[in-house]
């Protein structure tokens, strides 16, 4: 990466037990403004356990996270939300039968006082709803679509919007796209060029080296619990971070391409 940025979030030897099993053993990452860091794994690779100390859902029993700098320590993810890290899950939580405005502003809802009293502003709610998906590039028929009505892919570019809308420094994306369809999932991928661009720094997990390949700048790749390489766009092929993931025999071939940190 470019050597006059400083990398947004460092993650330095992170352990976490859960009792007598290691799930993490040692992982370190650092993640810069403006990229896509791209987390790869096969499942139990350890990737959900990682993202979830990065994002303040498990403490780390041994390691170091640094945010912009500092130690940091976050007790729940309301901590990590509020210093600017956002997840979206694969899982998206919205209720489909509410529209995109109500889903996109929960727990934010804007609102306007008459009076006394304050009532929910769908005016600025419903305006800013529409400039944001129509920056990702998501034309909706209106705000007050529902959301069960829309596509796997713009139910995730909604998610994605709605984080970095709400200020999002670090932006983690977690399997956004193992259950698309072809075109949703470059709908999807264009977001992530949209979001990097804007200067946040993006972590896509993933097990799809092509979606990986796609948009990421740099990958990391995991397995039962060890980092077994990081890697520069161009600097590895399809074939071997593949193989990295397998954990396949030719990892000590791989260490002169990876810089040696495999």
């Amino acid at each position: 990466m470019n050597p006059e940025k400083a990398p947004i979030i460092q993650m330095k030897n992170i352990e976490k037990h859960f009792g007598s099993v290691i799930a993490l053993a040692g992982v370190s990452l650092e993640v810069f403004p403006g990229e896509c860091h791209c987390l790869l794994g096969d499942n139990g690779a350890g990737k959900s356990t990682f993202i979830k100390t990065m994002s303040g859902v498990h403490q780390p029993t041994h390691g170091e996270i640094y945010f912009e700098g500092k130690p940091m320590s976050f007790g729940d993810p309301r901590d990590a939300i509020s210093a600017g890290i956002a997840t979206v899950h694969q899982h998206l939580a919205m209720i489909p039968l509410m529209s995109v405005s109500r889903n996109f502003f929960m727990g934010n809802e804007p609102v306007k006082k008459v009076g006394p009293m304050k009532f929910f502003d769908h005016e600025r709610a419903n305006q800013v709803t529409m400039d944001e998906m129509r920056k990702m590039g998501i034309n909706l028929r209106g705000p007050d679509q529902a959301v069960g009505t829309l596509s796997g892919g713009e139910r995730q570019t909604v998610a994605i919007a709605r984080a970095v809308h709400f200020g999002a420094k670090v932006l983690i994306l977690d399997e956004p796209t193992s259950a698309l369809g072809v075109r949703q999932t470059a709908n999807v991928l264009a977001t992530i060029d949209k979001v990097r661009k804007q200067g946040i720094a993006v972590v896509f997990i993933t097990h799809n080296v092509r979606h990986a390949l796609a948009v990421g700048d740099r990958f990391t790749v995991l397995n039962r619990g060890q980092t077994l390489g990081t890697a520069q766009r161009g600097q590895i092929t399809p074939e071997e971070l593949q193989d990295l993931m397998a954990g396949g025999q030719e990892l000590v071939a791989l260490e002169g391409s990876l810089g040696g940190t495999v």
